[in-house]
């Protein structure tokens, strides 16, 4: 079966998840976060033919080192997404093989992303990213977890790369609303890109129903079939980041499962 296309984001910014392979851990030390960081850094440089710095390939907004997998919030500017992490996993992979004395691939092949179009959405990857750790169970507050992007927004970190454009961030929200809402839990059934990593208790049929109806005024899930395709494909898109899982939708709104997987 042919692979799906990514989606594009029309604004450039996108949320990225690279997952070692066979959940391999990433990371043993602390030399190893900052080399992924440094890794980052290079990923986004350019140069000319005389060595002249050129524009960066992307923003970075936000990041989480995690055990087995990284999540990046960021735009791409001269380089696609793809690119873009071909570049950050090459650097790292030839750093960690060499250290640890393997070879082979590091990260999953096919890493995952998904594009984010509007400030509102932003701001929950800002949050979730972010929260991942609290989430995971490794620390109580978001700010106990030292590789995240975080720091940077406080402006406390130590031997962290300031790697993050905070200032376009806080441009649009203040620092102190931004922190009520990074350190103010995220619903339960906000999963964004962990589709496969959400716990065996799925959101129930009558949670969805009525966002479903809160949300956008549609107390019979069947209408959906009714809207037009990018109607349809935005209600369907906050379904699945509310929790819903493919079989589930097939079943409560009729859309077809191919449909639905597009959109994941």
């Amino acid at each position: 079966m042919a692979r799906q296309a990514r989606k594009a984001s029309a604004t450039g910014v996108y949320h990225v998840m690279m997952r070692g392979v066979n959940h391999l851990q990433l990371f043993e030390s602390e030399e190893d976060y900052y080399h992924f960081l440094s890794a980052l850094q290079s990923a986004k440089e350019q140069y000319g033919p005389d060595g002249t710095r050129l524009p960066d390939l992307c923003v970075y907004y936000a990041y989480a080192l995690m055990g087995n997998h990284v999540h990046l919030l960021l735009q791409v500017r001269e380089a696609t997404v793809g690119e873009l992490v071909k570049r950050i996993a090459a650097s790292y992979v030839f750093y960690f093989n060499r250290k640890y004395g393997r070879d082979g691939h590091l990260f999953k092949e096919r890493f995952r992303s998904e594009p984010c179009d509007d400030m509102s959405y932003f701001l929950t990857l800002l949050r979730y990213i972010h929260q991942n750790p609290v989430k995971a169970g490794l620390v109580h507050d978001v700010e106990d977890y030292p590789y995240t992007s975080w720091h940077e927004y406080l402006d406390d970190y130590e031997f962290m790369l300031p790697l993050c454009n905070t200032r376009i961030v806080l441009k649009r929200i203040k620092l102190d609303e931004l922190k009520d809402l990074v350190e103010e839990p995220l619903d339960e059934g906000v999963y964004c890109l962990d589709h496969e990593d959400r716990p065996d208790r799925k959101i129930s049929d009558d949670t969805l129903l009525e966002f479903l109806n809160s949300a956008f005024g549609m107390p019979d899930a069947f209408e959906i079939q009714h809207l037009e395709k990018k109607d349809r494909d935005e209600v369907l898109t906050q379904l699945i980041r509310k929790g819903g899982g493919i079989r589930q939708l097939v079943r409560l709104t009729g859309v077809g499962k191919h449909v639905i997987e597009r959109l994941r």
